[in-house]
């Protein structure tokens, strides 16, 4: 990828990303999970989410809520929302799903080691219907790797699958966050995937009005769209 000076990030660029490759090699896979492990463990995606997840988790103190978190890559969010919700007492059934059976590979065994309830299966999200509803659907990093019908075909289906809530946390389009991401890739990873795919990502994401522009076309009216630390919004929004 070029440099931001040289690359107009007025507009989206929508790069092929290595991981979403079925063809790449498992081991360079697997360094590339590990790698952004290392990264979502310095952004702490989890931090932006879990207040609203607390919030709705004390109104409903009678019984566990449900939860997906979607295309949940190698379960780095969805497994640290489970850690915050153990060390909170708090009760949640927390489930993750992805394209890519290596992900959901990988996630398992991590589960397994952490001693964590989650569970993780294989759901092409732009193809396949959810296979239950859930009080809370959550997705991270996932919406700038898909163009506008998609992004809003997504946004849809989540928000149909959610009882309760719907967070969406993505990366915002900008000079800053591509610099972030390429010298942040470079320090936590040695992976020439994370490498490639961070700047990629960057790139290719939404802006905030973008974003809130999305989710009224997907029909999340009313949806609240916010920045946080480092170079992210939170999408927000509650079935009426």
């Amino acid at each position: 990828m070029t440099t931001p000076r040289a690359l107009d990030l007025s507009v989206r660029h929508r790069t092929p990303e290595i991981m979403d490759d079925p063809g790449l090699d498992p081991r360079a896979h697997a360094a590339a999970l590990r790698g952004l492990g290392r990264i979502h463990w310095v952004s702490r995606p989890d931090a932006a989410l879990w207040p609203r997840i607390a919030a709705l988790l004390d109104q409903h103190r009678d019984r566990p809520l449900s939860l997906l978190d979607v295309a949940c890559g190698g379960g780095v969010v969805a497994l640290a929302l489970a850690r915050r919700a153990a060390r909170h007492n708090r009760s949640i059934e927390i489930e993750g799903c992805d394209k890519s059976p290596r992900a959901v590979e990988f996630s398992t065994r991590r589960a397994a080691g952490m001693g964590l309830a989650a569970r993780f299966f294989e759901c092409d999200v732009l193809t396949q219907p959810f296979p239950k509803r859930y009080d809370i659907v959550t997705c991270s990093l996932f919406l700038h790797h898909l163009d506008d019908d998609d992004a809003i075909a997504l946004l849809g289906h989540m928000a149909a699958a959610a009882t309760q809530l719907v967070l969406v946390d993505d990366l915002v389009r900008g000079r800053v966050g591509y610099l972030l991401a390429w010298v942040g890739c470079r320090l936590l990873s040695r992976s020439p995937v994370v490498h490639f795919d961070g700047v990629a990502s960057v790139a290719a994401a939404y802006n905030v009005c973008e974003a809130a522009t999305l989710a009224d076309r997907a029909g999340l009216i009313g949806a609240e769209v916010t920045r946080h630390w480092p170079r992210r919004f939170l999408m927000s929004w509650s079935p009426p």
